[in-house]
């Protein structure tokens, strides 16, 4: 039977860095993460050692600016990095992302002072963040937040508890917004917070139905004291920004959407190839055929997609709309491969001793995580349509 092992993405690529790059995550992928993937996550274990090793890479800072130890990578080139560590193992790609997710802020809107002082460390320097928006009672109304940090002296005290926060009780910064002013969008202030802050703790991980390898948790912050100095970006000014790392954001998931929908393309091509009924491959029988070319379109349709959207951030273009776009197409599609999979896998894709039902279990929560497919249907709506009548 011909070796029907899973081949590399023929990628365009726009430079041979570029193409260094890849191979680079294609060899850790292969040789780091994916032997221990699915040990890791059905044990619950954070693989905190190989953040450092991407971190030692050169790989956690790569849209950032090499002033500050980061890749100045396009984004069109970031996210098939993180496509590529998706496919070896989701907890991993997306663990990149929100790393970030949560650098954005300083990188953005930091003054130069903080930037020398703080970007170092968090792009290159082996730390590992977290992005704190969603509260309990605070999820697709984020505006509607109730973190509060008051003013004292030189110094903010922040107090409430912020939730669905991945990396929590793991993360050496967190990003937080917190309300310092009148309610709505308006009154919310984005802080630099240390990991090891005085006051500040986490609740145990949320038990989840997948991605159990990385920590998802409650924080809560009783009286966190944080100079002036770790305030980013003026007063008032923190859902802006908070919305404009999201767009980013969205971006990310989308690639590791589509890292995970590849991942599950694979197997299942893998198995088809060998699993034989009625004296043939699977593989051979026609409506199969047919299943495997629908997953192979739709990867590739999302992978165009989140490509286009990057290009557009490249280009310094608007592209909060097809971020929108890429975010719901490539999650849905990667729940529809995933779930494809374990149907081509049959009674074997319903074990834990085939990858496929992971896989969907992990696709699920892509449909949530940065703003639910119906919020992002919403936000396209409205750059069509304009916005709802009141």
């Amino acid at each position: 039977m011909p070796d029907r092992a899973p081949q590399p993405v023929d990628r365009q690529l726009p430079t041979d860095e570029a193409r260094d790059l890849i191979s680079l995550v294609r060899d850790i992928a292969q040789r780091e993460i994916a032997p221990r993937a699915a040990e890791e996550e059905d044990a619950g274990r954070f693989p905190r050692e190989l953040f450092t090793l991407l971190s030692e890479s050169g790989l956690l800072g790569l849209p950032y600016d090499s002033e500050y130890g980061g890749g100045e990578q396009p984004y069109e080139v970031y996210l098939q990095v993180l496509e590529e560590l998706a496919t070896a193992r989701l907890t991993v790609g997306l663990g990149v992302s929100v790393h970030t997710l949560a650098s954005y802020a300083l990188a953005a809107y930091g003054t130069k002072e903080q930037q020398a002082e703080h970007l170092p460390a968090m792009l290159g320097g082996g730390l590992l963040g977290a992005y704190c928006l969603s509260e309990p009672a605070s999820g697709s109304d984020a505006a509607s937040l109730r973190t509060r940090a008051v003013r004292d002296g030189d110094d903010w005290v922040i107090t409430g508890t912020k939730a669905w926060i991945t990396h929590g009780g793991v993360a050496d910064f967190c990003t937080v917004m917190a309300r310092t002013g009148e309610e709505g969008p308006r009154g919310i202030t984005a802080f630099l917070v240390p990991g090891d802050a005085e006051g500040l703790s986490a609740a145990l991980p949320e038990k989840k139905m997948g991605m159990k390898g990385s920590p998802t948790a409650q924080l809560h912050f009783d009286g966190v004291r944080v100079p002036d100095e770790r305030r980013v970006g003026e007063e008032g000014q923190g859902f802006a920004i908070a919305l404009a790392a999201l767009d980013g954001g969205r971006l990310g998931i989308a690639a590791c959407a589509i890292g995970l929908a590849q991942a599950a393309l694979d197997e299942a091509l893998g198995y088809a190839a060998e699993r034989r009924q009625f004296g043939k491959p699977i593989a051979d029988f026609q409506g199969l055929r047919f299943m495997i070319a629908d997953m192979a379109t739709q990867i590739e349709a999302g992978r165009a997609l989140y490509l286009a959207a990057a290009r557009l951030r490249d280009a310094g273009r608007p592209y909060a709309k097809q971020a929108a776009m890429a975010k719901l197409h490539c999650t849905d599609t990667a729940m529809r491969v995933t779930t494809d999979a374990v149907q081509i896998l049959g009674g074997y894709g319903y074990t834990a001793d085939f990858p496929a039902e992971r896989y969907m279990r992990e696709a699920k929560v892509l449909q949530i995580v940065e703003g639910t497919n119906q919020i992002q249907r919403m936000v396209i709506a409205r750059h069509l349509a304009g916005p709802e009548t009141r």
